[in-house]
């Protein structure tokens, strides 16, 4: 198992492109595999990617995840691509819906048939990446276009996907998926093998599985799952991620956190590969000084381990 770390959690004033170069710099020094960027309310993770790409040399970078909703596959396509030529080959594209409070409420769009939405955005941008001339009318897309970008390949793409229909487009149309807020056995349960029995029905090669969850090294595990249920306690409300709490048998997302000493994260880790998990997304949080560095430290221990080395 693959590990890497996420970055520009926050969208604050110490958020800055300067800021997640150098980090993206010293995760690179340390060995992790790969750096992982949401794409929230801050920086636009595939350009702020391509910068990072610029200043680093062998570290994957993805993103974790861009919203499909408020970008035209075309307008993916062109700046993954992008980024990919600047990072020499080295972008996995992540994608996912995002959901009905921002889609609707905020950015005014329909969330009407998210799966179908889904299921063509990927065919239109699949098709796109490689530099096909595309002709694509469907439901919710009607597109003729096609583009090449010098110097880039085509990234892989990996889907945001938890309920059964999400995870049979990823499994049959992209490259794999890529989770946050859902535990150990829910992934052992029903996200891995659905995604990889869609892959296997497509004649496709196993996909990746991406868990991304909270990290923190800690002696005081109950007072730091108490501070992350504070913390992200709005993901224990939206829909997607409530549903696979539930299926977890877990009250709030600090429950599936990764969390406690070397030996526990050793074992909660392990917990992971054994489920089948291909990459682990590290959201390494602090909640005192020096927390952050810690953790981070170990598990550029476990990198090791985590390649079966």
């Amino acid at each position: 198992m693959r590990i890497g770390i996420k970055i520009g959690l926050s969208s604050g004033p110490e958020t800055t492109v300067e800021n997640l170069v150098n980090t993206a710099q010293q995760v690179e020094a340390k060995g992790f595999d790969s750096v992982w960027m949401p794409n929230i309310f801050g920086l636009d993770a595939i350009s702020t990617l391509g910068v990072i790409g610029y200043g680093t040399r062998k570290v994957e970078l993805g993103t974790a995840v861009t919203p499909t909703y408020p970008r035209h596959p075309v307008a993916m396509a062109q700046q993954a691509l992008t980024t990919q030529a600047a990072s020499a080959g080295r972008l996995v594209l992540g994608i996912g819906l995002s959901h009905k409070l921002v889609v609707e409420d905020m950015f005014g769009l329909s969330y009407d048939k998210p799966a179908t939405h889904m299921e063509e955005y990927v065919q239109v941008l699949q098709a796109l990446l490689t530099g096909e001339q595309v002709s694509h009318q469907g439901e919710e897309f009607r597109v003729n276009a096609g583009f090449k970008i010098e110097g880039a390949s085509k990234p892989p793409v990996i889907v945001a996907a938890l309920g059964p229909r999400m995870l049979k487009i990823a499994g049959r149309l992209a490259e794999g998926t890529i989770t946050w807020m859902t535990g150990a056995q829910t992934l052992a349960s029903h996200i891995v093998p659905t995604i990889t029995a869609a892959a296997s029905d497509a004649g496709k090669a196993p996909p990746r599985i991406i868990a991304g969850l909270p990290v923190v090294l800690t002696d005081k595990p109950d007072e730091v799952r108490e501070k992350i249920a504070e913390q992200l306690v709005i993901y224990g409300q939206l829909p997607s991620y409530k549903a696979m709490l539930e299926k977890e048998g877990a009250s709030t997302p600090a429950d599936i956190a990764l969390v406690g000493n070397e030996a526990e994260l050793r074992r909660q880790i392990q917990s992971l590969r054994d489920a089948g998990v291909t990459d682990l997304n590290s959201a390494v949080m602090s909640f005192e000084d020096g927390q952050f560095e810690r953790t981070v430290d170990f598990l550029a221990t476990e990198l090791t381990t985590a390649a079966g080395k």
